[in-house]
């Protein structure tokens, strides 16, 4: 499995160190499936981090350096209806091959949940759907 993190998977796993975001990350750095993210995924969990809880900013390097980061590539297809913003993260999850995308965004990625004929072949899941169906 390759597994994408959205940025508010990044968020909480950084905060909550002993919950399921986290849990998924100890999973991949084990070896069971691969991490990726994106680079505004990361940037953007970094600057959240910042503004909120900046103590948890060295627990996120520490995840950071367990997941494999990369950038859209702006040919990749996305479904239709996702914000710019979105879709450009989603084209990341594309490009890196990834069978599941992880996120807590039921506003934007809600309509995609558990749909890949919707969404180019990837689960897209929260991290509690991940971990219940693995």
């Amino acid at each position: 499995m390759r597994v994408f993190l959205d940025t508010n998977v990044l968020f909480t796993a950084a905060h909550n160190p002993r919950g399921k975001a986290a849990f998924v990350i100890e999973l991949g750095a084990a070896g069971h499936f691969s991490l990726f993210t994106s680079d505004a995924a990361c940037e953007e969990a970094e600057r959240n981090l910042a503004a909120k809880y900046p103590d948890s900013l060295p627990l996120l390097t520490g995840l950071l350096d367990r997941i494999t980061p990369d950038t859209a590539d702006l040919s990749s297809p996305f479904s239709d209806g996702l914000a710019a913003k979105d879709a450009v993260v989603f084209q990341v999850a594309v490009s890196c091959c990834a069978t599941h995308f992880l996120t807590g965004d039921l506003q934007h990625f809600g309509p995609l949940m558990n749909r890949p004929d919707m969404a180019c072949s990837i689960i897209i899941q929260t991290v509690a759907e991940f971990l219940a169906a693995l």
